[in-house]
C-alpha cells in the first residue's frame, strides 16, 4: 500500500508532537501577569495578580513577588505558608496573599495603604521542583494633591504676576494656564520640589499683560490618571499698570496756561488793559486739587476691590493689617537663653558682648542649628480658640562685623518645640520662621530659592491666620510680601519666637500703642504708586 504525501506529512507532524510532549514532562508551565500597568490611588489598596498555564494547583509551589532584585521580597509563600524572613521592611504588615483560586493557579498579592515608594516594576515568581518561571508587572501609584490655589502677587514687568500652587501630587502634575476664551498660556516659571514622602509641591507663575483679561484659570492634571483640578481668579482691570492720565492732564494744563499767558501779553501790549486772569500758581493749585480728589476716588475703588478677596492678593501690607488684630505682648524672661539681654520693658533683645561671634558653625545644606542659636518666646500664646486673625511687627537692627556671621530668626513655634542644645528651626520640628543670614532671607529645610527683596527688611510684619493655616511675612518698609507658609495644620499652643546668632543683630517688638518707644511708623500707606508702578511721583505726592 502506497501512502499519499499528505498522509506522510500528517504522520510526521504527529510524531514530532509526541516527541515534544515526552521531552517537556508533566511539570512544565508558564506564568503570566497583567499586560497593562496597574493604576492605583495613593493610600488605597491594590492587588498584583499572576497565573500559571496550564491551570494547576500551586499550593505546594514556592511563590514570591519581588522588586528589582530577587532578594527584595514583597511577599514569599513557601511550604504552604507565608515566609516573613526575606520580606522587605517596607512591606511588613502591608502585604498579604490572595489565594481564593490557588488550586486553579491564580493568586495575587494585596498591598495595603499604597505609598509613593511602591510605584514601579514587580516580578512574580513560581517554582516547582527544578522548574521555575516569572512574569513582570508594573504598578503606577497616583496621588491627586490639593489645590491648585491661585494668588495675585502684584504688578511686575508691565503686567500682573499670578502664582499657582499645589502640593501632595504624584507623579509631578501637568500645569496649564487658560484664559476666559480657553486659550492655553504657558507658565513663565515653574518650581517643583519633593517632600520627605516623595510627593510633589509645585509653584507656577504667569505675568498677564493684557488688561482685557478679566479672569485666568490654573489647572493641575495627573499625567497617568488624567484627573484634573482647576481654580479661577478674577483680575480687576484697575489692577493693571497703565499709562498715567495725569501726565497728559498736566501737559494739557501747561499748554493752556502758555496760551493764556501769551494772550495776556498780547492784549496788554495792544490795549494796555485786559481782563483779570488767574495766575499760573492758582491754576496749578486748582488742577492739583482736582487731581487729588480723583486719585482718592481711584484709591478707594481699588481698596474696595482688594477687600473683596484680600487673601489671594499677597501685597499691600497696610491694607492687610485692617483684616488682622494687632496683638500686644512682651518677651518672656523665663524662656530666654542666658546669653540674651532683654531690655527693661521686655521688648528688645540683643546678645551679650562676651558671646562668641561665630559659635559652632553650621551649613545651609543640613540647616543644623548649634548651641550658638539663642532664643526667647513671647508671653502671648495662640490656640485654636483664638478665632481672630492676629499680627505683630518687629524692628530689625543689624550691622556686619569682620569675621562674624549675623543671623536672626522670627516667627512662631509650638510649645512642644525643642529649643535646647542642637535643634533645627524648621516646620517639621514645629518652627515656622523667617531666617535672615548673610544678607539673605532663607527658610530652613525649604528647597525653594531665597526670595528676592526690593530692599533689606528693617521692619517685618508677621500675620497669623490660624483658620486657614497661613503665616505670612511682609517687609513693612515698602509693603512687599516676603514669604508665606500655607496650608499648615496648626495644633496645640503657639508662641511668638525670636532667635539671634553672632554679633551685630538685635530685635525689637513694636508697640501697638499710639506712641511706640522704639518703633516709629515706617510702614508705607498704600497709594497709587504701589497699585500701579506707572503713576508719577507728583500724583502720589498729592495724597
Amino acid at each position: 500500500m502506497v501512502c499519499s504525501p499528505v498522509f506522510s506529512l500528517l504522520r510526521d507532524l504527529f510524531l514530532i508532537l509526541l516527541f515534544q510532549m515526552s521531552m517537556r514532562g508533566s511539570d512544565s508551565f508558564s506564568v503570566t501577569g497583567p499586560s497593562e500597568p496597574i493604576v492605583a490611588m495613593l493610600g488605597a489598596d491594590t492587588v498584583l495578580p499572576c497565573r500559571v498555564y496550564p491551570a494547576m494547583n500551586v499550593e505546594n509551589m514556592e511563590i514570591r513577588w519581588f522588586r528589582n532584585q530577587f532578594s527584595e521580597a514583597v511577599f514569599v509563600y513557601q511550604n504552604g505558608m507565608e515566609q516573613v524572613g526575606e520580606q522587605l521592611v517596607d512591606f511588613k504588615g502591608r502585604a498579604e496573599l490572595v489565594k481564593d483560586y490557588i488550586t486553579e493557579g491564580r493568586v495575587a498579592v494585596r498591598i495595603h495603604s499604597l505609598r509613593v515608594s511602591d510605584n514601579g516594576m514587580y516580578k512574580c515568581f513560581f517554582k516547582k521542583g527544578t522548574d521555575f518561571e516569572e512574569a513582570v508587572l508594573e504598578l503606577k501609584v497616583i496621588g491627586i494633591g490639593s489645590g491648585p490655589r491661585v494668588f495675585l502677587v502684584g504688578p511686575e514687568d508691565g503686567g500682573i504676576r499670578l502664582k499657582c500652587t499645589g502640593k501632595g501630587w504624584f507623579p509631578q502634575p501637568e500645569v496649564q494656564w487658560e484664559d476666559v476664551k480657553g486659550k492655553k498660556i504657558p507658565s513663565v516659571s515653574e518650581d517643583e520640589t519633593q517632600d520627605d514622602d516623595g510627593l510633589f509641591q509645585i509653584e507656577a507663575s504667569l505675568i498677564v499683560r493684557d488688561s482685557s483679561t478679566t479672569q485666568m484659570s490654573c489647572s493641575m492634571k495627573n499625567p497617568f490618571f488624567g484627573q484634573e483640578q482647576a481654580e479661577t481668579i478674577f483680575i480687576p482691570e484697575s489692577f493693571f499698570p497703565r499709562p498715567s492720565p495725569w501726565k497728559a492732564a498736566f501737559a494739557v494744563t501747561l499748554v493752556i496756561l502758555g496760551i493764556s499767558a501769551g494772550a495776556i501779553v498780547y492784549l496788554a501790549w495792544k490795549e494796555r488793559r485786559g481782563n483779570k486772569k488767574l495766575s499760573k500758581v492758582e491754576e496749578e493749585k486748582e488742577e492739583e486739587s482736582k487731581s487729588k480728589e480723583s486719585l482718592k476716588r481711584e484709591l478707594a475703588r481699588r481698596k474696595e476691590l482688594y477687600q473683596q478677596d484680600w487673601r489671594k492678593a499677597e501685597l499691600y501690607a497696610d491694607w492687610r493689617k485692617e483684616q488682622f488684630k494687632a496683638v500686644a505682648f512682651t518677651l518672656d524672661p523665663k524662656t530666654a537663653h542666658p546669653n540674651l539681654v532683654l531690655s527693661e520693658n521686655k521688648q528688645h533683645i540683643s546678645l551679650k558682648n562676651n558671646v562668641s561671634q561665630n559659635g559652632d558653625a553650621s551649613t545651609h545644606e543640613d540647616q543644623a542649628v548649634s548651641e550658638a542659636i539663642f532664643s526667647v518666646l513671647g508671653d502671648k500664646s495662640f490656640t485654636q480658640r483664638d478665632t481672630e486673625r492676629q499680627y505683630w511687627e518687629v524692628e530689625v537692627n543689624t550691622r556686619t562685623e569682620a569675621g562674624s556671621t549675623t543671623r536672626y530668626a522670627l516667627g512662631i513655634c509650638s510649645e512642644t518645640a525643642k529649643r535646647e542644645g542642637w535643634f533645627v528651626e524648621s516646620p517639621d520640628k514645629n518652627f515656622w520662621v523667617l531666617v535672615h543670614e548673610e544678607g539673605k532671607v532663607i527658610f530652613p529645610n525649604s528647597q525653594k530659592n531665597s526670595p528676592s527683596l526690593r530692599q533689606q527688611p528693617r521692619r517685618i510684619g508677621v500675620f497669623l491666620d490660624w483658620e486657614v493655616g497661613n503665616l505670612s511675612f511682609y517687609n513693612m518698609a515698602d509693603g512687599s510680601h516676603i514669604y508665606s507658609f500655607t496650608g499648615v495644620t496648626f495644633c496645640g499652643t503657639l508662641f511668638p519666637y525670636f532667635s539671634l546668632r553672632g554679633t551685630g543683630a538685635s530685635l525689637t517688638i513694636c508697640s501697638t500703642s499710639d506712641h511706640p518707644e522704639h518703633c516709629p511708623d515706617s510702614s508705607p500707606k498704600t497709594s497709587l504708586t504701589h497699585l500701579s508702578s506707572s503713576v508719577p511721583q507728583e500724583a502720589n505726592s498729592l495724597l
